[in-house]
């Protein structure tokens, strides 16, 4: 029987469909991975399902919980259900709790607010709360605000949080997107034990199909709002039928992917760090760190959340000062640069940041967002400043159309193409990627990987590709380096770091990598 049955939902904002006629289940004790790329209706649906869509949202169809009709119930009405019966984990831990309050004061409001135990009673479940959820010294982290938690443990609160109430279902909108493959194991791995042990059902929303094909019973492809496949995750992921499951499952990374640089570089490096240390007062975020990148060379850097990964990339491009240890470029030490030499250096290295929803000014046309690191160089004049600009954004696919757009009118992988863009007007040597396509679906992403290795080959440019995706590293890079707190443990080739790692770390990082099995 099920505890969840969505039946002809649908869901528009005015004239504008978002979800057109969805109908799936999730029984007691079942996991059901609910995949498709950003804009298919994913996170509509599950929010439809707890009453959080906005005002202007218009719900036609039915979403029955335990045989009780949830559309069209009023406020009160829902928030009986909202938490008690549902619990939700939101997908970005860093901006789902309070900064103003404390982690264990935040569990135990939700459990006075339905109901569930008294000021005393309540401040004693917190802590078994952050206990169940795998948090070490849970009397330490109760006393703490989110931003002294990795975003790991923060994701494991929110999971406290909605399990604390004993839900019969459970709703995660991409709990782990964000995280490494350790955190992230550890996290599916609480939440199918939960589902397993106690009956609860999980509606898991994920744009990783590897995610899926690990943890699902059952997976409903979504597309456009519409339901285009569902089914047993062991048919639909590994014997699709339809066109569009096939090509997301083609574009998904996994570590037997073939790789899409087939070229080897050669010559000399254009950037050598060597033995790079950074202390944060008693803190040692890099620890005696050396390698080098040449022309035509991804050097891909591996490591979990805190590895110091984007210290080294904050480094490299001056950002930070290093305690100790030499940055080369080319033949240039550029450790101790300041004033209008560093100015001159940051010419020659440029970066794509990790979220494109964030990089851009959104007061700025395209326009303005590429060609204003060549107008803070005073690079050109306006007229040839825009002709470059419109060159480089046919260079990276995107339309004509496009230059006078602002970043809200763009997607999210036509935003990262953007910044791309702006990372090339200046023709750097070297350009840091920091994780450039972890915020991305998968058919994007492969987009973006491609456009990344094409330019590469065409300009001879040197890219550090900071990761903790090993399956998109393998696709990329040819030299990859693996950080463990602060410490490169192993580096060599790709191909044999990650076919044949000789570090007891990398071998658990592999482990922990999603995808390799699928429930039958």
């Amino acid at each position: 029987m099920s505890l969840l049955e969505i039946t002809d939902l649908r869901i528009a904002y005015g004239d504008r469909p978002a979800v057109e006629g969805v109908a799936l289940t999730v029984a007691p004790g079942e996991i059901v991975a609910l995949v498709g790329e950003s804009g298919s209706g994913k996170s509509t649906t599950a929010h439809a399902v707890i009453g959080l869509l906005p005002g202007s949202a218009a719900v036609t169809g039915s979403v029955r919980f335990a045989g009780e009709e949830l559309v069209g119930l009023r406020d009160k009405e829902l928030e009986a259900v909202r938490g008690r019966r549902i619990g939700f984990v939101p997908q970005d831990p860093g901006v789902s709790l309070n900064p103003v309050k404390r982690i264990g004061e935040q569990i135990a409001e939700t459990l006075r607010a339905h109901g569930l135990a008294d000021r005393k009673g309540a401040a004693e479940e917190a802590l078994k709360v952050l206990e169940r959820a795998g948090l070490p010294d849970p009397e330490l982290r109760a006393r703490q605000y989110p931003h002294q938690l990795s975003g790991g443990m923060k994701q494991r609160v929110l999971i406290g949080i909605a399990l604390s109430c004993g839900p019969e279902l459970i709703i995660a909108d991409e709990p782990t997107s964000a995280l490494d493959v350790t955190v992230q194991r550890r996290i599916l791995d609480h939440l199918e034990e939960r589902a397993r042990t106690t009956g609860t059902a999980v509606l898991l929303i994920t744009h990783d199909l590897a995610v899926a094909a690990d943890r699902a019973d059952r997976v409903v492809v979504l597309r456009h709002g519409r339901v285009v496949e569902q089914g047993p995750a062991s048919a639909v992921l590994t014997e699709p039928r339809e066109d569009y499951t096939k090509a997301l499952i083609a574009a998904a990374p996994t570590l037997t992917s073939d790789r899409l640089k087939t070229t080897d570089p050669a010559g000399v490096p254009v950037l050598r760090v060597e033995g790079l240390r950074k202390d944060f007062g008693s803190t040692l975020a890099v620890d005696d760190v050396s390698f080098a990148v040449r022309a035509g060379e991804t050097y891909g850097l591996i490591g979990e959340s805190g590895s110091g990964k984007s210290t080294i990339a904050r480094l490299v491009l001056r950002l930070e000062d290093p305690t100790a240890g030499r940055i080369t470029v080319v033949d240039e030490d550029v450790t101790a640069l300041r004033g209008k030499a560093l100015r001159g250096f940051r010419r020659r290295v440029q970066l794509v940041y990790q979220n494109p929803y964030s990089s851009l000014d959104p007061r700025f046309t395209v326009e303005q967002a590429v060609a204003q690191p060549a107008k803070a160089f005073a690079v050109g004049d306006t007229a040839s400043r825009r002709r470059s600009v419109a060159e480089l954004l046919d260079r990276v696919a995107l339309s004509a159309d496009t230059i006078d757009r602002r970043a809200g009118e763009l997607s999210g992988g036509q935003r990262q193409r953007v910044a791309i863009a702006r990372a090339l007007i200046l023709e750097p040597e070297i350009v840091v990627l920091d994780e450039p396509v972890s915020a991305l679906d998968v058919s994007v992403q492969d987009q973006i990987l491609r456009l990344l290795v094409d330019l590469q080959a065409e300009r001879g440019l040197a890219y550090l590709f900071i990761s903790h995706d090993f399956a998109v590293v393998r696709q990329v890079a040819d030299t990859v380096g693996v950080l463990q707190a602060g410490r490169l443990v192993e580096q060599g080739p790709a191909e044999e770091v990650l076919r044949e790692p000789e570090h007891p770390f990398t071998r658990e990082l592999l482990a922990a990598v999603p995808g390799r099995e699928v429930r039958v």
